[in-house]
Order: C-alpha cells, then structure tokens, then sequence
C-alpha cells in the first residue's frame, strides 16, 4: 500500500508525518520524503533575477524517487543522505529505508509526476490558507534553514506561490483526503494512524 501526502510549502506534512511516525511506532511503515531527493544546488534553475528556484518541479530527482520505491518494494534496503538545505549549521546524515507493507510519501510534487503519481493507492492533500502557510514558512526558513527574512519573502512571492498555483493545487479535487490543517490536528493524525494500522492487519 502506497500512500501519498501533498500539499503547499508551510502546510505542515512533515510536522504531520513527524507525529504519524510517533502514532506508529513500530508498525511496518517506511516513510519518505521527497526533501531528500532535492538535485544539487548548481543544478538547480536560476530565475530572471539570478535567484535559484528550488521550488519547480525539476528541483526534485524525481526519476530517483520512482527507483528507490521501486527497489524498496522488491525488497531492497535503500542508503540516503539527508539534505540540509545548504545551510552550513546542518551536519548532513546518512539513514536507511527499509521494505516495508506500507510506504507513506510526502512532498511538495508528488502528484506532478505520472510515474509517481501512478504509484499511490491513496492520495491525501493538506490544505492551509496562503497566510498561514506564509507564517509557518518564515518560522522554518529563518529558524530551520538560516534563512534571512528577505529571502524567505522574495522566495514565497516569486517562486512558492506561483509553484502552488501551477503545479500542486490542481491535484487538490483529485484526492481521497483533504486535511484542513489549520490548527494542530491530533484528531487527523489519529484517524490516518488507526487506517494504516487496519491495512496492516488486513
């Protein structure tokens, strides 16, 4: 069972992949993050000011993504690299996939990619408004990223926005769950956990 978790940047999927993890503990789930397949930052595309976009579609290996999932699920154990988000304070570590009855896939694209998207049996969106999603993004760029505060608000303006607009929230109808994720939502991250914990019985 493959499932799928989109969303805008700032929605909140890895705090709320961050909490499933903890609801199973555990359980036979792998859990990946499309973070962790962010191509080198010289390739990455420059836009009309000189600034690199890491918010298109092609800031993502997604043809890697597709090969470890599909090596993971034949049963091979996949080594990655955590990327650090070219901050300098971040010590980049290794850590391992593991072949797993249930993969949980989180990322910004997810459902931009046919060979990807194909994968999914299920398909979640995580929905918050542009404000907050702006908020969260300072809060985490600045603190999580050394970021400085222009840069996070030139990149949410000219990059993340039009990135949302075009690529994510089309897919927004399409899904099977749409989470309001607003506030902290203890009561969604049950009710994702008690249905992975029925597929894993069944």
């Amino acid at each position: 069972m493959i499932i799928g978790m989109c969303g805008g940047s700032g929605s909140g999927k890895t705090t709320i992949m961050s909490n499933l993890k903890s609801a199973l503990v555990d359980q036979d789930v792998c859990y990946i993050s499309l973070d962790d397949y962010y191509i080198p930052r010289s390739e990455q595309a420059v836009d009309e000011n000189g600034i690199r976009n890491f918010d298109l579609p092609t800031s993502i290996d997604a043809a890697q993504v597709v090969a470890d999932l599909e090596s993971l699920t034949s049963g091979q154990a996949i080594t990655k690299t955590r990327y650090t988000f070219n901050n300098p304070d971040a010590t980049p570590e290794s850590f391992v996939l593991h072949p797993s009855k249930v993969y949980i896939v989180e990322g910004m694209f997810i459902y931009h990619y046919e060979k990807l998207d194909a994968k999914f049996d299920f398909r979640i969106f995580v929905e918050l408004s542009d404000v907050l999603k702006l908020i969260r993004r300072i809060k985490r760029d600045r603190q999580e990223r050394n970021y400085p505060l222009e840069d996070v608000l030139y990149r949410y303006e000219h990059h993340v926005m039009p990135a949302y607009k075009q690529y994510i929230e089309r897919h927004r109808d399409r899904c099977d769950l749409i989470l309001n994720n607003k506030q902290a939502s203890d009561k969604a991250v049950d009710m994702l956990a008690a249905y992975v914990k029925q597929l894993l019985r069944t």
